[in-house]
């Protein structure tokens, strides 16, 4: 068993906003344009123009319709490693492969110690591990270490790929260690929940829950539009034709 660290200078992690998820799917493509060149790579594709298309994401998004009393309602979902306080993963991992930062809370996988065994896989409720088979190890969310500590990037673009490429601001990263950071008050105002918190392994990512819908959309009459027709000219000639 891999041991955890007893404290955490940071709690580095997103908050992500299914009020305003759009499914989109940037933040999925970003994250794969980025990693399949990152800390983790190469991101392998198995057959991707195919009718099998498989291979590792470390971000996926599912949707589902949801009903409520106002009606239905799209809820898009994004899914990735929560980076938890207590992660099943390391603690059941054998040789030490995944381990979890004292510096910032990060969890991590060493691929030069991983034996591609897949207990992390199997340990882990949420599916956020992901075995490339190429490899033959496992591989997961960094939180794009190699992008949040790049001195070369300007400060406003030290953020994982997901978050820069989102453009409805759905996702938010920070330090959720610390209560006064911005991205811990977005959570106390929104009343931001761990993913299964029964399970015990508190989650760093939060999410914030969709906004109740307080009415339908207004219908507004509209009076038939007037038929527009050319008088003349060419286009007056072409109309005429058409029409017989």
């Amino acid at each position: 068993m891999t041991c955890l660290p007893a404290h955490t200078d940071k709690k580095l992690g997103l908050v992500i906003d299914l009020d305003t998820c759009v499914g989109c799917q940037a933040c999925v493509t970003a994250c794969k344009e980025w990693n399949t060149g990152g800390h983790m790579a190469p991101l392998t594709d198995i057959d991707p123009y195919g009718g099998d298309a498989d291979g590792v994401w470390f971000n996926r998004v599912h949707s589902y319709e949801h009903l409520t009393e106002m009606g239905g309602r799209t809820v898009n979902f994004p899914r990735s490693c929560l980076h938890c306080e207590t992660p099943a993963c390391v603690t059941v991992c054998p040789t030490g492969a995944s381990y979890k930062r004292a510096s910032d809370g990060i969890v991590l996988v060493d691929e030069d110690k991983c034996i591609g065994c897949k207990l992390c896989s199997w340990a882990c409720p949420y599916g956020a591990r992901e075995f490339d088979t190429d490899v033959g190890v496992m591989k997961k969310c960094t939180l794009c270490v190699d992008r949040i500590y790049n001195d070369n990037l300007a400060e406003e673009d030290r953020v994982p790929a997901c978050v820069a490429a989102c453009p409805t601001s759905a996702r938010h990263f920070g330090d959720l260690g610390d209560p006064a950071s911005a991205i811990s008050q977005l959570v106390a105002e929104r009343g931001g929940v761990d993913l299964m918190p029964e399970l015990g392994y508190q989650p760093t990512n939060k999410y914030l829950p969709p906004r109740a819908h307080t009415q339908r959309a207004v219908s507004v009459p509209a009076p038939p539009l007037e038929p527009v027709r050319a008088e003349g000219g060419f286009l007056g000639w072409v109309d005429r034709m058409l029409s017989h």
